[in-house]
């Protein structure tokens, strides 16, 4: 997972968050600006020799890009410790050195007495070979596009990049790092380097590709509570506790799941939701099939339960169990039976949770005030990127915007958003599958860097998803609780199995998964 010095990184932070803790800190008298800035230098130079020891070997090359502010300040320290390591050093300045913020200005000026700063037009003009690059052009700060001689060189850097290693001080300079949409043109960077805690903008969108491995370092500030406008969490493994199964009890001691399917040879999504639910710990899953199915399912399914759902009163009478405690809706369910099916499954006093998936949302495209007006906090609705689009047309329109002027809006903004909309926790699905509750609490699962898991890119994977968070519902965990956790496994177990993965590989992966976690 993502780490830092001391443990798991969970809070992630937005550019403005960041620089609001800094200005506390130094408002404190605890700290000053400069101490920070040397802390981050050191922070930088620090990673590098972790992540490549060869460099500490032997004297070697650095090209250090200097920006116009603070990142730039973060450049001159780090050039400043390379060449006290008996390094070469070369250093570029973006902009005039007479406009340095103080901190940055007080570094350049140490800098000045060991090296010169190179006007950047030098740098553009002739090719460089270093053993390492170094971007500290702008780091988070930026909310423009690279323009000019600046953005000419991170395209060309993209099409034929310069031997030697690369390196961004916080963010490679181009990267919103509330959206982690590039502004244009934007540098790419095989390590990052962040302070304090990781940016939301390294998990999403294109932010993994561009900052490629992403270290924390710690420059010595205190969390200081809630942040303003909300914090964001990077999803971390669920406790033990919240997974296992305690002797004395029985199976409707962890909930019963009801999977509602669709018709004859529509079946198969819904069998994997319910076959993932119960993996994961419902004690008792049943399929809600209509009778033109019941054959179909049958011929299927051992350790699953079976019962005709024919249509919505069917669906009243067997919710009239009081043991049934989650609810899957849309798996290969088919529009006309969704619409049917939906007001009675969110709207019975007798199953608290629903999960509402593929049909159950699509059914509702043109319409979505309906379906939000039936909604209730015991929902977890899971769209992918054309499912949210039909449900909340004007959100999605304004996340596909260009990226023009940071902060850009954002994939967890739009997740939020739409959470408050529908008045339940939203999962917004994708390699950045962004997670967000009414309330505001928002998460991030990330399937990047050492998480990645590009063979859940197939089909049937999202309905494991759905089965994962209704078994975890059935079973008492609460939609935000099981959002997340549901999502962890989901990942987890596709990494688990590797390449040739299918969808009816994830619950059965599962098992070892939990007993990896300490089950």
């Amino acid at each position: 997972m993502f780490r830092k010095r001391g443990g798991m990184v969970r809070e992630l932070l937005t550019s403005a968050q960041m620089r609001a803790i800094e200005q506390a800190a130094i408002a404190s008298g605890k700290v000053t600006g400069l101490e920070l800035m040397e802390r981050a230098g050191r922070g930088v130079f620090e990673a590098i020799f972790e992540e490549w020891p060869e460099l500490a070997q032997a004297p070697h090359k650095a090209v250090v890009l200097c920006g116009p502010g603070n990142n730039g300040g973060d450049g001159f320290v780090v050039a400043r410790l390379l060449k006290d390591w008996g390094w070469e050093v070369e250093v570029f300045l973006y902009g005039d050195a007479a406009k340095l913020p103080p901190d940055a200005k007080a570094n350049y000026a140490r800098w000045a007495k060991m090296g010169e700063a190179r006007s950047f037009k030098e740098l553009t003009d002739q090719p460089w070979k270093a053993d390492l690059n170094i971007d500290a052009l702008f780091g988070t700060g930026l909310t423009r596009p690279l323009e000019g001689a600046i953005a000419d060189l991170a395209g060309k850097m993209r099409k034929s990049a310069p031997p030697g290693h690369d390196v961004a001080i916080d963010a490679p300079s181009g990267l919103c790092m509330d959206s982690g949409k590039s502004l244009g043109a934007a540098f790419v960077a095989e390590l990052t380097v962040s302070f304090h805690t990781a940016k939301v903008g390294h998990f999403l969108n294109d932010g993994p590709e561009f900052s490629q491995h992403v270290v924390v370092k710690d420059i010595g500030l205190q969390k200081t509570g809630p942040v303003q406008g909300g914090g964001v969490s990077l999803v971390m493994p669920p406790s033990p506790t919240s997974l296992g199964k305690s002797a004395p009890h029985h199976k409707y001691s962890h909930g019963h799941a009801l999977i509602l399917s669709g018709g004859a040879g529509k079946t198969g999504a819904a069998r994997l939701a319910a076959r993932g639910a119960l993996r994961i710990g419902a004690g008792l899953v049943t399929l809600g099939v209509p009778p033109v199915a019941q054959q179909e399912v049958a011929g299927h399914i051992t350790a699953l339960m079976l019962r005709r759902v024919a249509d919505a009163d069917a669906l009243r009478d067997a919710l009239n169990d009081r043991r049934i405690t989650a609810l899957c809706l849309g798996p290969g369910l088919g529009l006309d039976r969704a619409r049917d099916l939906v007001p009675v499954a969110v709207r019975h006093e007798c199953a608290p949770y629903a999960v509402l998936d593929a049909d159950a949302l699509t059914a509702f495209e043109g319409a979505p005030g309906v379906l939000f007006d039936m909604l209730h906090e015991g929902c977890v609705l899971t769209p992918h990127g054309g499912e949210f689009a039909r449900l909340f047309p004007d959100i999605a329109e304004k996340l596909a915007a260009p990226a023009t002027r940071g902060p850009v809006f954002s994939k967890v903004d739009a997740t939020r958003a739409a959470a408050q909309r529908a008045g339940c926790v939203v999962l917004y699905k994708g390699p950045d599958t962004v997670i967000a509750a009414p309330d505001g609490r928002c998460a991030i699962s990330s399937a990047h860097y050492d998480r990645s898991a590009p063979w859940l890119a197939t089909a049937g994977s999202g309905d494991v998803l759905a089965g994962f968070i209704t078994g975890l519902l059935a079973r008492g965990l609460d939609p935000m609780q099981a959002a997340e956790a549901g999502a962890w496994l989901h990942v987890a177990a596709a990494r688990a199995f590797g390449p040739g993965l299918i969808a009816e590989d994830l619950p059965e992966v599962l098992p070892q998964v939990m007993r990896d976690l300490g089950l």
